[in-house]
């Protein structure tokens, strides 16, 4: 499944909330939940991660107006740690969520390039316009200068490139010869010569369609005798080559993108909780079955055992919900 047709599939979706929603029962509870001393966080697991993010910013709203205080600021006070951080990721909306995630990787010193390529490299053109107007209301800045001042050279140029959403052509016209035309071009830039001509990498990867892209990627392999990806590898490095690569996977099969993610913020020793968090989030009410089903293809083992062999507590409840259940 390519990217551009991933999205809000309803087989693809795990939190689906409840039929007969009513948000005060539901603000009530987690109220109790966290009155006096000690928390059930049973009882908030229970109700924030069967409910979608929808209906979680009504139970906010009716927790102001019935108990006078912010939910989100109470779930802080009151949790900690890797278990506060998953639940405080599910109350923000979709897209403040994702500009706060970038936002949040641009902060403090050195930066996590990483966040940033997966999260441009892997939305759609109107996904992309609606974190940036949550970027500019929540930060009062821009986004694509933030990230201009941020990051520096090839790697500025193509994270810009992707922020403009040019990529994003659902029509599926393909013009073969273009495309030849394009795969010869990348060539010429890469393998054909000493040093590598970034920039024509660049253009050709963020501003065709994904359907003219895999016609690319095909004429590409004919005319190198190697993949785009194994090209890619051999003239570039470092966080270039990720986002270069990153287009690439993401052009190839956006639930095969996601999967891998998840499985290297899973596997090893000690487990990458930012990245766990921000696409099991992320994706759960837009296509995570579609990932699991992908996942346990590529690694013959499912999404929710890796999980609860690698994290634990309340923590590991909530995602294990968040993920659903797997056959």
């Amino acid at each position: 499944m390519a990217w551009w047709k991933a999205w809000m599939e309803q087989e693809g979706v795990t939190v689906k909330g409840g039929p007969h929603f009513n948000p005060d029962p539901d603000a009530e509870t987690l109220y109790k939940a966290m009155k006096g001393i000690g928390t059930n966080e049973q009882a908030v697991i229970d109700v924030l991660t069967k409910r979608t993010n929808a209906q979680r910013q009504q139970i906010a709203k009716s927790f102001k107006a019935q108990f006078g205080k912010d939910l989100t600021e109470t779930l802080q006070s009151e949790l900690s740690g890797k278990f506060e951080r998953l639940i405080v990721a599910l109350m923000y909306p979709p897209y403040r969520y994702e500009a706060k995630e970038l936002h949040d990787a641009m902060q403090g010193l050195g930066t996590k390039e990483g966040v940033i390529i997966e999260i441009l490299a892997s939305r759609t053109k109107n996904q992309l316009r609606e974190i940036m107007k949550a970027y500019e209301e929540d930060y009062g800045s821009s986004l694509e200068e933030d990230i201009q001042a941020d990051t520096s050279g090839y790697l500025e140029r193509i994270l810009v490139c992707l922020l403009q959403g040019s990529r994003d052509d659902v029509s599926g016209f393909v013009d073969p010869g273009q495309a030849i035309q394009d795969a010869q071009d990348l060539f010429a830039a890469g393998e054909k010569i000493h040093g590598t001509d970034e920039m024509k990498f660049i253009t050709i990867l963020c501003t065709r369609s994904a359907t003219h892209l895999m016609r690319v990627f095909e004429e590409y392999e004919k005319i190198a005798s190697k993949s785009i990806e194994d090209s890619i590898k051999s003239e570039t490095h470092g966080s270039l080559e990720e986002a270069m690569l990153t287009v690439v996977k993401c052009t190839r099969n956006l639930h095969s993108y996601f999967a891998e993610r998840l499985y290297y913020a899973l596997k090893g020793a000690g487990t990458r909780d930012g990245t766990l968090i921000r696409n099991i989030v992320s994706r759960s009410e837009i296509d995570l079955n579609l990932i699991k089903g992908q996942f346990s293809k590529m690694y013959g083992k499912t999404l929710s055992s890796m999980i609860a062999g690698d994290t634990s507590g309340d923590y590991k409840n909530a995602l294990l919900n968040l993920v659903g259940s797997e056959s």
